[in-house]
């Protein structure tokens, strides 16, 4: 019982932050791609940047757009999160035993097994959610008529679109992300301090420094995978890893790899306080 009330409340807080945080997600996702009016890859009219991006958001399609998409957003938490936590104990106690403390590495391979399986189940609602975000004023009437417009258009293997550019940002992530964490633990050894009762400060700290380079590691990719979830086939064009890289390059240069990265940044600590303040109330509400 207590497992599962933490699975909860570890996921309210989840579901609370990425609600905040979809405005700046829409940001990113308009610098990502260019306006919703206009086809995803043109480079003329693309945002440049952040504050320009939203006027242009809110001018096509009202306050309200700067939360398109955040329905599925928020709904498809608890199937990843669930699968995500579950591989990894799984994975965990075959290296280790019940009671064993995994190694980096073993740790780095049972967390990036749990992502990729969590990452391959939820992908169409990944391609579902960057199409609602992205759509125009109109577009589509929600998301079951979304996902019927894709798949008779398309057909299902739209669905799995930014697959490949999406495995590929696992490794990086959980590298940067599992060795930064491991190096703030040292120092915090070294300090002296005891590591089996960090204040909530170190915590937050901890997690937001980690995810932030994680996410610098693997944004590229990510960037690539966003693009090729966006772009339907109008035209018969149907974009693969590295044409979508190559056009990146080609018009914007090795800077456009990190195109939206400043709204990633600016939603990363925010995010983290929210997550951490709603987890505690929810365990003390929930007594676990």
């Amino acid at each position: 019982m207590g497992m599962g009330w933490g699975w909860v409340a570890g996921e309210f807080p989840v579901g609370l932050r990425l609600g905040w945080g979809w405005r700046q997600d829409r940001g990113k996702e308009g610098l990502l791609q260019g306006p919703p009016s206009t086809q995803v890859y043109s480079s003329k009219t693309t945002f440049t940047n952040l504050l320009g991006g939203l006027q242009s958001m809110v001018q096509e399609g009202g306050f309200r757009s700067l939360w398109r998409g955040n329905g599925i957003n928020v709904l498809k938490i608890a199937p990843e999160y669930a699968i995500k936590f579950s591989v990894f104990e799984q994975c965990k106690n075959y290296f280790c035993g019940i009671h064993g403390s995994p190694p980096f590495q073993e740790r780095l391979l049972a967390g990036s097994l749990a992502v990729a399986i969590s990452q391959t189940l939820i992908n169409p609602m990944e391609v579902l959610k960057t199409r609602l975000t992205l759509r125009r004023t109109g577009q589509y009437k929600g998301l079951l008529d979304c996902a019927r417009q894709i798949l008779q258009r398309e057909g299902t293997r739209a669905l799995y679109r930014g697959y490949l550019p999406n495995m590929l940002g696992i490794i990086p992530y959980a590298c940067t992300d599992l060795a930064v964490y491991e190096m703030l633990q040292c120092f915090w050894l070294k300090s002296g301090r005891d590591m089996g009762d960090p204040s909530g400060l170190v915590s937050l700290s901890s997690v937001t420094l980690s995810t932030t380079c994680g996410q610098m590691a693997s944004y590229p990719l990510t960037l690539v995978r966003t693009r090729m979830q966006a772009q339907d086939t109008v035209e018969g064009s149907n974009p693969t890893m590295r044409g979508v890289l190559q056009r990146i390059l080609a018009q914007q240069g090795w800077l456009g790899l990190y195109r939206g990265m400043t709204p990633t940044l600016l939603k990363v600590l925010p995010a983290g306080g929210i997550s951490y303040v709603v987890y505690e109330a929810m365990k003390k509400t929930l007594g676990v």
